[in-house]
């Protein structure tokens, strides 16, 4: 039902945007998405078999077991869909590193949920869901700030702004550091502590302490600090203040 309903969604966004015809390059099984919006069609991505692996150089790289994809994201909408070579999507042997710092999309309704658990009440309930969703979609995928904002829509856009800023932060080379056991430990901890999805968490930043890492993790809009040793042992994880 979840899955019809985004669907649904994705496709009735396309009616009347006047969004060119998808390019050659597009794969047929992805054309009808060029020119959805960001959220229904990355959602609808996923349910095709797709996972987002890595964001960088302005696109964000799919991969579905076979094929990798391009994705670039303008006003909120899915502008093109390129096939691209595995290798970016750091598969096949062709760019180990592309993979590195890859990131998996947490998403709005976990981001909600989130959000409402840290402040303790519903902020108004219905009302206020739909405009942090609003708000949070537009931080999220580049839309231009409404003006005539609400109190959810700022709270969900400033959220939206600072998922984007984690995802880039998780492919630069200063988020590569560290051991990959203290990494994938810290990984499974800072989901654990944000009540996540296993694989929402990526590492943001590291700096070495005394033979262990100290790793910032981001999981959606949230982050925390983990510390790990080389085995990849967790010892602590706190909040990020």
């Amino acid at each position: 039902m979840m899955r019809r309903t985004i669907a649904a969604l994705a496709a009735a966004s396309m009616i009347g945007t006047g969004m060119a015809p998808a390019y050659a390059k597009t794969p047929g099984s992805l054309s009808d998405l060029v020119g959805a919006r960001a959220p229904g069609a990355e959602s609808e991505m996923q349910s095709r078999g797709y996972k987002m692996e890595t964001f960088k150089n302005g696109g964000q790289y799919w991969w579905n077991g076979d094929t990798c994809v391009r994705v670039v994201v303008s006003q909120g909408r899915y502008a093109s869909i390129d096939k691209a070579d595995a290798g970016d999507c750091g598969k096949g042997g062709g760019n180990a590193a592309a993979a590195v710092g890859a990131v998996a999309v947490v998403g709005l309704i976990a981001a909600l949920a989130s959000h409402k658990k840290k402040h303790g009440d519903d902020h108004g309930g219905a009302d206020h869901d739909s405009e942090y969703s609003r708000g949070y979609n537009d931080g999220l995928y580049g839309g231009q700030y409404d003006r005539h904002d609400s109190e959810g829509y700022h709270n969900g856009y400033m959220a939206g702004e600072t998922e984007a800023a984690n995802r880039r932060m998780a492919n630069r080379p200063y988020a590569r550091g560290g051991t990959d056991g203290g990494r994938t430990a810290c990984a499974r901890r800072a989901d654990e502590f944000q009540n996540a999805p296993w694989g929402s968490s990526v590492v943001v930043s590291q700096r070495e302490q005394r033979g262990s890492h100290v790793y910032t993790m981001a999981t959606g809009s949230y982050r925390s600090v983990c510390t790990a040793d080389a085995s990849g042992r967790v010892i602590d994880i706190q909040p990020y203040y």
